[in-house]
């Protein structure tokens, strides 16, 4: 088996190689004939017809109580003393209801950006909204990365033709095709590895250009609490006023670069045009596999007294609200550029802080910049308080990442970093997960499946639905929030094109303040903090762990400096280095609620050989 097992990997390698030589020589780019041919075709056979009375200027939107703040909040402005309306959006279940009811309110134009677009629930759901907003009227514009989304040729030749108002394109696609198999996902790192390593993490979604929603999630039923094994505590902010404007421009620059490129375009859904002919069939609405509770959350969305109760009436009334993005391409620069758009000004925020700081994201992993901005920070402002909410083993969706994040805890220790990792399991996960009663309907029995192996989770000792962070989010001295894209961590800082919003106000800060703050709680989250001190074989412990973190590589090291820690029953939460702070709590290891040995043998060997990864983890 050994030796046939290594001729197929050499017969890998050497298809790789060759398709990688083809791809130099040619660029895989799809024949410009051909792709002419295609549009044609889709151009053809695209529907024309509009649901709507010609004279009708609104498109039969309908109403929406978001249209009167908008409104109020443009006309309010003035260059000196803009004016918003924000919604914090914390539970998935609230931030997809508000996506629906924001389609169907829409007159002129909806514009949607995403990293992730899957083909459950959630994506079809949005698909068929966005479809009919176009068959209104409305001017429609959807860009997804290639990567994670849509991969069904025969589903995107469909959107292709769906309606001469929608289009939808793909950013930055792999070999020029819609789907990238493992072989072609190999040979793309091989030939192309920038490129092919820079993806468009951006996250928006516009209405009209004057309300837009920004943050952590994408199109997927897992942000949106519709997911039977795995939900993702994230976070959004709804703006609606000025900022539209910068949200449109950042739009624009992506819709009209190189790097965005037409379904007709790509190799296999120019095919599927081309066979299907102009007279292929429409677009058609697609069946949900939670049917009942799909049907619910429509009826709310058109439920006008309901949205303005529970959203547009608890909209806060705030100022300058700065919309931040990377150009389309993000190219590496040694300097100030365009690579550090998104990065610069939280940066610059991230200076300005005297008193504290608080930071949440699913991925702990700094670079050597961040850490001596960090490093600067604490000899400038010794009192300075930073608590950090991060992803435990247990919870994180990527443990190749956390294992970087342990390698390097100490680190973070040093920098007077409070860590708290997030639990699998949460106690707030009842607030922060949809009722599917409330809702209408059980969740499906059987998990939706994946187009791809995008997850890495550990295996757990309990049964549930997991809850993992993906929240990415930081508050400064109670009066700065940003929310958006970026993960604070190298692969934002270099290669993803990120987005977000800085939002400053202190009565929404202290919300987001206290939303974090509670997901690192003690019945939520466990505290990071070092081994117990004071013990001689502890002192040679951790001059032995230090020593072995500072290698590159060989870092074998079993004993770390830090563990995770459980508040005891009766005990008031303490930080870490507090008097009684190890009377008060329990050392429950380094991976706390992981079954499988396996998986923690591998987290050790990535910190053993990792440390070279973190730019492109």
């Amino acid at each position: 088996m050994r030796p046939r097992g290594l001729a197929q990997t050499r017969r890998g390698i050497g298809l790789a190689a060759a398709l990688m030589l083809l791809c130099l020589v040619s660029g895989c780019a799809l024949d410009p004939l051909h792709a002419r041919r295609a549009a044609a075709t889709a151009a053809a056979a695209q529907d024309r017809a509009i649901d709507c009375a010609a004279a009708r200027e609104d498109a039969c939107a309908s109403a929406s109580p978001y249209r009167a703040l908008a409104a109020a909040a443009l006309a309010q402005s003035t260059s000196a003393q803009p004016v918003h309306y924000v919604n914090l959006l914390d539970r998935g279940a609230d931030a997809l209801l508000l996506r629906v009811h924001l389609i169907r309110s829409a007159q002129r134009s909806i514009a949607v950006q995403t990293f992730i677009f899957s083909e459950d629930d959630a994506g079809y759901l949005i698909l068929d909204e966005l479809v009919r907003a176009a068959r209104r009227g409305v001017k429609v514009q959807v860009i997804a990365d290639q990567l994670f989304s849509l991969e069904d040729t025969h589903l995107l030749a469909a959107l292709a033709r769906a309606h001469e108002n929608f289009e939808l394109r793909m950013y930055n696609p792999t070999f020029h095709k819609a789907r990238t198999p493992p072989l072609e996902f190999a040979a793309g790192i091989l030939c192309c590895f920038w490129r092919f390593n820079q993806r468009m993490h951006d996250k928006l979604f516009l209405i009209d250009d004057t309300i837009g929603i920004v943050g952590g999630r994408n199109y997927e039923n897992r942000y949106y609490d519709w997911d039977d094994a795995f939900d993702y505590r994230d976070r959004d902010v709804l703006v609606a006023g000025p900022a539209g404007a910068a949200m449109r421009a950042s739009f624009a620059a992506f819709w009209n670069d190189a790097h965005t490129v037409a379904l007709s375009r790509l190799r296999d859904v120019a095919t599927d045009i081309l066979g299907a002919g102009i007279n292929a069939p429409p677009y058609a609405t697609h069946s949900y596999r939670n049917p009942a509770r799909v049907a619910e959350l429509s009826r709310r969305a058109d439920d006008i007294d309901f949205m303005r109760e529970h959203f547009a009436d608890q909209a806060q009334r705030v100022g300058r609200v700065d919309y931040f993005a990377d150009a389309p391409g993000k190219p590496a620069t040694s300097g100030a550029g365009p690579a550090h758009e998104s990065t610069q000004p939280l940066a610059a925020l991230l200076r300005e802080a005297h008193s504290e700081i608080v930071l949440q994201t699913p991925y702990l992993v700094l670079s050597s910049a961040a850490r001596r901005l960090f490093r600067d920070l604490r000899k400038q402002q010794p009192h300075l308080r930073i608590v950090v909410s991060t992803n435990s083993l247990a919870a994180t969706d990527a443990f190749y990442v956390y294992a970087l994040s342990y390698k390097y805890k100490k680190r973070y220790l040093k920098l007077g970093f409070e860590i708290h990792e997030f639990k699998p399991f949460p106690a707030e996960a009842s607030a922060l997960i949809a009722d599917y009663a409330e809702l209408g309907a059980a969740p499906t029995a059987a998990p939706v499946p994946q187009r791809r192996a995008k997850y890495a989770q550990a295996p757990l000792k309990h049964r549930g639905v997991r809850v993992g962070l993906h929240a990415k989010s930081m508050v400064i001295d109670g009066e700065i929030t940003v929310i958006g894209s970026h993960n604070f961590d190298p692969r934002s800082e270099i290669y993803n094109t990120e987005s977000g919003i800085v939002v400053r106000d202190r009565a929404f800060a202290e919300r987001v303040r206290a939303s974090i703050l509670q997901d690192a709680a003690p019945e939520n989250a466990w505290t990071i903090a070092r081994r117990p001190p004071n013990r001689f074989l502890g002192r040679i412990n951790n001059a032995i762990a230090a020593f072995s973190a500072a290698l590159p590589i060989f870092d074998f090291w079993p004993f770390r400096y830090a563990s995770s820690f459980e508040l005891n029953p009766g005990c008031t939460p303490l930080a870490p280095g507090a008097p009684g702070f190890y009377a008060c709590y329990t050392d429950v290891g380094d991976f706390p609620e992981v079954d499988l040995p396996l998986k923690t043998i591998y987290t050790r060997i990535v910190t053993a050989f990792g440390a070279g990864l973190i730019s492109v983890m």
